[in-house]
């Protein structure tokens, strides 16, 4: 019975081992007096980057970087024969080779254990690259702030609550002319006249009883005393810092001498300047007494003068004016001249061909062909009607003869009367689209204005479109706005000729072959704007154009 308790103890105690071998957080590597690996925790096995069945059985040195891996044996060998340690029962710190080649420092504790007659070894590893990687950045950081301490421009000066000074940077050693070892250890106030040396240890004292800043984290001008006696201005400026072993204040000390120095300058300039300027204004008092007696002789001179110029400007303008209207005019007679010899020349050559042509048709079989000519005849009348009525409307519109007359109407029948009158300008296969959505069709706008404005575009947008093309005519209503849009998908305007579109006798340079005044816009544009509306367009070349009339409502 005693020896079933002392198994099942023994039983118990390996379970222990064993849990506390397979989850300690460090590694644990047992080796033989060989240096073959017999056992390694998931711990080191993760360490090393390797699986416990890739390590087991090989020599220890797999794990160790050069070089190490080389000597291992041999100092595992010179151990046995003299006994002397060098890590056994000792332990320090090393490198170990993870299975990818790279390394990392680790502390390694070895003790050697007798077991069953025989020696083993057993390792202890802890990863120290956590706090190597620590410790360097804080000697980075150290370095980094040691620099800037050591080259700031302005002097950095550490105090101790005593008042002694702790540290000092180089500018400080430079601006009062002491080393710093002949400055450390000493009170501050070796560096301050009377009577702040006298008093700071009682400002000292009272701040750490009362907690009332005089210049601590606020700052101002002191002066400052050399090694020599000699005394400087400064602007100083103290923060307090707490540590753990204490109170430090950090005094940081911006030389004003130069500052001081300019100031002067200035001062003594500014004094220099202010008696220049009196002066020179008792020397520009007597000049303008003078002056002032020339200038009422010359004043008489100078309004007369300035009277005859200002006719002459008058004059000039009038006759600029005159020779612009002159040279406009002249402009429009020669454009007028030329549309009107070619739009008159054609419809009339028309008439005066299909009649003579007329004549010779006297049978009754050649009725057809006489019809098609009194056709001819009609389309040319029409044509120069056309072109009678827009110099007739140019002519009432400049000379302000054309009025506003609003009256209610529906816009919808408004629109299906122009589509009606149109209907015989469409060409073969075009068919023209009309789509109305507005909430109110009733309207109130000049009824005869707006058509001759929908009339105008429609039959642009025929006469510019080929043969089978649609022709969209939308009307809708937007906020507090009636919005009129013709879209048509005919040859479109040159970006070159689009701004001068709605010009007097202007005609696009790729309509050459299309008859025309170059006035229907103009009227357009006219009619709409005394209605109070405004009109747009976009167009490309070869793709189409679409005009927009908005009105408010």
């Amino acid at each position: 019975m005693e020896r079933n308790r002392s198994e099942k103890h023994d039983s118990e105690e390996m379970r222990r081992l064993e849990a506390i071998f397979q989850h300690s957080q460090d590694g644990i590597i047992t080796i033989d007096q060989r240096g073959a690996i017999e056992s390694i925790n998931p711990a080191a096995a993760h360490l090393f980057g390797y699986t416990p069945e890739e390590v087991v059985g090989q020599n220890v040195k797999m794990l160790m970087p050069e070089p190490y891996h080389s000597e291992h044996d041999g100092y595992i060998g010179n151990y046995h024969q003299t006994g002397v340690k060098r890590i056994i029962g000792i332990g320090r710190e090393v490198q170990g080779r993870r299975n990818d080649g790279s390394t990392f420092p680790f502390f390694l504790s070895v003790s050697e254990v007798q077991l069953d007659g025989r020696i083993i070894y057993t390792g202890f590893i802890h990863d120290v690259s956590e706090i190597r990687r620590k410790e360097k950045e804080l000697e980075e950081s150290r370095n980094r702030l040691k620099a800037i301490f050591d080259t700031v421009i302005d002097g950095i000066i550490i105090i101790d609550a005593k008042g002694l000074i702790r540290m000092v940077n180089p500018a400080v050693s430079k601006l009062f002319d002491y080393t710093a070892e002949e400055m450390e250890g000493q009170n501050v106030t070796i560096i301050m006249p009377e009577p702040h040396r006298s008093g700071h240890d009682a400002y000292m004292e009272r701040y750490q009883s009362t907690r009332k800043p005089h210049i601590i984290g606020i700052g101002r001008e002191v002066e400052g005393r050399r090694k020599d006696g000699s005394l400087f201005p400064l602007n100083l400026s103290v923060s307090e810092v707490v540590l753990n072993d204490g109170i430090i204040y950090t005094g940081i000390i911006h030389d004003l001498s130069s500052q001081k120095a300019v100031e002067k300058e200035i001062r003594e300039l500014n004094q220099l300047l202010e008696k220049k300027v009196d002066d020179r204004t008792a020397e520009l008092s007597a000049t303008v007494n003078k002056l002032l007696a020339a200038k009422q002789e010359l004043e008489s001179e100078i309004k007369g003068r300035q009277e005859v110029e200002r006719a002459l400007r008058q004059s000039e303008k009038e006759l600029k004016q005159a020779l612009e209207a002159e040279k406009e005019l002249s402009e429009l007679k020669s454009r007028f001249v030329s549309m009107a010899s070619h739009e008159f020349r054609t419809p009339l050559s028309t008439i005066l061909s299909s009649a003579a042509i007329i004549g010779r048709y006297t049978q009754e079989e050649q009725q057809p062909n006489r019809e098609k000519h009194i056709q001819r005849i009609k389309s040319a009348v029409n044509n120069l009607t056309g072109i009678l009525n827009d110099f007739l409307s140019l002519s009432k519109l400049e000379e302000g003869k054309v009025a506003n007359n609003p009256v209610w109407f529906s816009i919808d029948d408004l629109c299906k009367e122009v589509i009606d009158e149109i209907q015989g300008l469409l060409k073969k296969d075009q068919e023209l689209e009309h789509k109305s959505a507005v909430a109110d069709p009733m309207i109130h706008l000049d009824k005869r204005l707006l058509k001759n404005v929908l009339f105008n575009l429609l039959s642009n947008a025929i006469k510019y479109s080929k043969e089978g093309q649609t022709i969209h005519c939308l009307i809708k209503s937007e906020t507090e706005k009636l919005v009129l849009s013709i879209r048509d998908e005919g040859i479109g305007i040159p970006v070159k000729d689009q701004v001068h579109l709605f010009g007097r006798f202007f005609r696009a340079t790729n309509v050459t072959n299309i008859q025309g005044t170059g006035l229907g816009l103009n009227i357009v544009k006219n009619y709409v704007e005394l209605m109070g509306g405004q009109i747009d367009f976009i167009s490309a070349e070869g793709q189409g154009s679409t005009f927009t009339i908005t009105f408010p409502l």
